[in-house]
């Protein structure tokens, strides 16, 4: 009789053994979900900073480098400037709404045309998604050959160390 209490006893502890070692099982496993769900998470987050971060200096460079020739334009010749912000009698529209109609259409025929092209290759390629786009291109391609180990210098003392490599020794066969 003792030894049927202490066999269902064993049996119990048994079970409750791999029950315990079966929720540990599933709290790892949980651990792990939650681990790879973060760091998604922090990926994503660090492509959209970046995306933020080009996007402002594209368009704060665009700015600068629009502004400055406005200068430029305005110091070379103020007269003829001045009289394209507001029009004269002799221009049937101002220099300023004649530049916006330009960099309107320019800008419309370029989106439009590089969206199409890209459109085209995206369709000729037979790709449902990005990373199967990617692979397929990968295989037309030409490989970029690895430089491991490195085949010439690598290390330069300066800039001047650097440039006389290249106009002097760059390209040639080691000895």
């Amino acid at each position: 009789m003792i030894d049927k209490h202490v066999a269902e006893y064993l049996k119990m502890a048994t079970d409750s053994e791999v029950m315990f070692s079966r929720e540990t099982d599933i709290i790892e496993q949980s651990k792990k979900e939650v681990i790879t769900l973060t760091k998604d998470i922090e990926k994503e987050k660090e492509k959209f900073y970046a995306a933020i971060f080009l996007s402002s200096v594209t368009g704060l460079s665009a700015l600068i480098g629009f502004g400055t020739t406005l200068a430029s334009a305005k110091k070379k010749d103020p007269k003829y400037f001045n009289e394209g912000l507001g029009g004269s009698r002799r221009l049937h529209e101002t220099g300023v709404s004649l530049a916006f109609r330009a960099l309107g259409w320019g800008t419309f025929y370029a989106v439009t045309g590089c969206g199409l092209l890209f459109y085209g290759i995206w369709k000729l390629s037979g790709a449902s998604n990005a990373q199967e786009f990617r692979y397929k291109m990968g295989s037309i391609l030409p490989k970029i050959p690895k430089n491991d180990p490195p085949q010439s210098r690598t290390e330069f003392e300066g800039l001047t160390d650097l440039l006389t490599y290249i106009a002097e020794d760059w390209g040639k066969k080691k000895d």
